[in-house]
């Protein structure tokens, strides 16, 4: 019997190793599938649709575009954005050295604020411009008595460095905590002062980041729409034209081209990106990070004072710009006085508070699908080597450096019509949503998996454990934390997109966003604050509970360290 009890064992423990086997190479065939079908086949999709008309070869669309009525486009576009974006890389470098030059704790303030500070709906700066300075602004017309003009070209500049310094500030901070902090030491014992170090080492060391960050910063700011709408009057740009295109026209092929024309400074931006990473890379030692944290560079007191100066006004427009959000949903300011009103809380239509729980499912939903593709992602890439997956991994990082009009776009191209029929259903959002940001989910992976012991794996299997034992059992257990923060960040980001699902919404699938947005589109500014409140509520306290839980297990891995 024992014969026969061991010979059944062996079997079937040959056998479950079998289906193990076959259920690995399954979950990574739909890792690689679901890149194609929901990455690359959109971007192929809108080439497609820019070089075809009726299934003919025709550059007409581009003509079109490069024509004399259109250059006028083109040229305010560029006007704009380099303004815009040259500006904010100017101030978030400005913050990010003060965070560089600050003391640790002071750091982790910092960045903690300015984090909290992105968590919120667009155009919420485009609405605080208006209610405060607008023609019957609280503050020009209410405080100061003048009838200003927001609207035109400055008033985008206006908002697009605004909106843009937090983001910006947090890649540059990283960007310098990178710096080898021995070079810095180097040069100051060499005689140096604190001015030149900066100047000959700083600086140039921060170089590729910083032109990284203007180059994504151009791209975001090219492909934005709503701001040229809500605040730009007649001042018109490219990528207002393709929105218009979008909704007027029955053929897709224009603002295809438009679209194509705009990823070029993306992928600009993604080699500036590539070549910053791979260069920081290259220069670290294991060592530098650590002793970056703890190490203080020291600047000039006036220096610092004017660092400091520009940090605080910046966080005075933020806590101006949410007190007006908070305010404009109790009270009306068209009459350049707060006459407080409970109107736009109580006409805030069903259907609008439809759409923000429906946004809520949405979100939650795609960031446990780019959680989950993320981590299989970057498991199968990085720690298990295989063959072909960097361009797999490259082609899932696409989505990230592109418009994301130009990926909304692709969304309609590419799933509405057969095989791939989505258009009008829930899932043409979420899995916008979701491999929108499957690249920040894959990035937070491959960081997690450096800090992980391979002699765990290898005991595991030396134990007979398979592969998708392994990674059930003794991976995904281990990378709890990274969840969440993949799940929180594509979650954010889905409660607050525009630009990528505004194509894609129906009369039943509407989102928060896309209905704040055209709120404030129709001069709605009291429903609008209301619906922009309920967003940046459930963001931030989602974020803050997300925070709370990664501290907390932070703390238990020290101790358990101590002990």
């Amino acid at each position: 019997m024992s014969i026969i009890s061991e010979f059944f064992l062996f079997f079937f423990r040959e056998e479950a190793m079998k289906i193990h086997k076959i259920l690995d190479r399954c979950l990574l065939l739909a890792v690689v599938l679901s890149i194609c079908i929901f990455v690359l086949y959109p971007i192929f999709s809108v080439f497609r649709m820019s070089l075809f008309d009726n299934g003919e070869f025709t550059l007409k669309y581009y003509h079109d575009i490069l024509s004399r009525s259109n250059l006028i486009l083109i040229r305010n576009s560029m006007w704009v954005t380099i303004l815009s974006s040259s500006f904010t890389t100017l101030f978030s470098f400005i913050i990010a050295l003060y965070v560089f030059v600050s003391s640790p704790r002071t750091r982790y303030f910092m960045r903690s604020a300015l984090m909290l500070t992105m968590i919120s709906p667009p155009f919420v700066s485009a609405l605080a411009l208006i209610m405060l300075f607008g023609r019957r602004g609280l503050i020009t017309y209410g405080i100061l008595g003048l009838s200003v003009n927001p609207y035109g070209w400055q008033g985008i500049v206006i908002l697009h460095t605004i909106s843009g310094i937090s983001f910006a500030a947090l890649m540059l901070s990283g960007t310098l905590q990178n710096i080898d902090i021995r070079q810095i030491m180097a040069s100051r014992d060499l005689g140096a002062n604190p001015l030149q170090t900066l100047r000959n080492i700083v600086i140039p060391a921060a170089w590729p980041g910083i032109l990284s960050v203007f180059f994504i910063l151009f791209t975001m700011n090219l492909a934005d729409f709503g701001t040229p709408i809500i605040i730009g009057g007649r001042y018109k740009v490219l990528a207002t034209e393709a929105y218009l295109q979008m909704l007027s026209s029955s053929s897709l092929g224009k603002p295809a081209a438009i679209s194509m024309l705009m990823i070029s400074p993306a992928i600009a931006a993604f080699y500036f990106y590539r070549k910053n990473i791979s260069k920081a890379g290259n220069s670290s030692d294991g060592s530098k990070l650590s002793s970056s944290e703890d190490y203080v560079y020291e600047l000039p007191g006036y220096i610092k004072n004017v660092l400091l100066a520009v940090v605080t006004v910046f966080f005075a427009i933020m806590i101006l710009k949410y007190s007006n959000i908070f305010l404009s949903t109790v009270s009306n300011t068209a009459t350049g006085k707060i006459r407080f009103t409970s109107k736009y809380i109580m006409d805030l239509p069903k259907g609008k508070i439809e759409s923000f729980w429906r946004s809520i499912i949405y979100s939650a939903t795609a960031g446990s699908i780019a959680s989950f593709v993320g981590v299989l992602l970057s498991y199968y890439t990085h720690r298990r080597g295989l063959r072909g997956m960097k361009i797999v991994e490259f082609a899932a990082s696409l989505p990230y450096i592109i418009p994301g009009t130009f990926f909304g776009l692709g969304y309609v191209a590419a799933f509405s019509s057969q095989p791939f029929l989505l258009r009008g259903t829930a899932w043409i959002i979420i899995f916008n949503f979701a491999f929108r940001q499957i690249s920040v989910s894959n990035k937070s992976a491959n960081a997690e998996f450096d800090t992980i012991d391979r002699k765990i794996e290898l005991a595991a299997r030396d134990l007979g454990a398979s592969n998708l034992q392994v990674l059930f059992g003794i991976i995904i257990p281990m990378l709890r934390s990274t969840f969440l923060t993949c799940f929180i960040t594509t979650f954010t980001a889905s409660m607050t997109a525009v630009g990528a699902v505004v194509f894609l919404i129906s009369p039943g699938t509407n989102v928060a966003s896309v209905e704040m947005f055209q709120s404030i589109e129709n001069g709605l500014y009291g429903v609008g604050s209301v619906q922009a409140v309920m967003i940046i509520a459930v963001t931030v306290t989602v974020n803050l509970i997300a925070m709370f839980l990664l501290d907390e297990k932070r703390g238990r891995k020290n101790q358990i360290k101590e002990t």
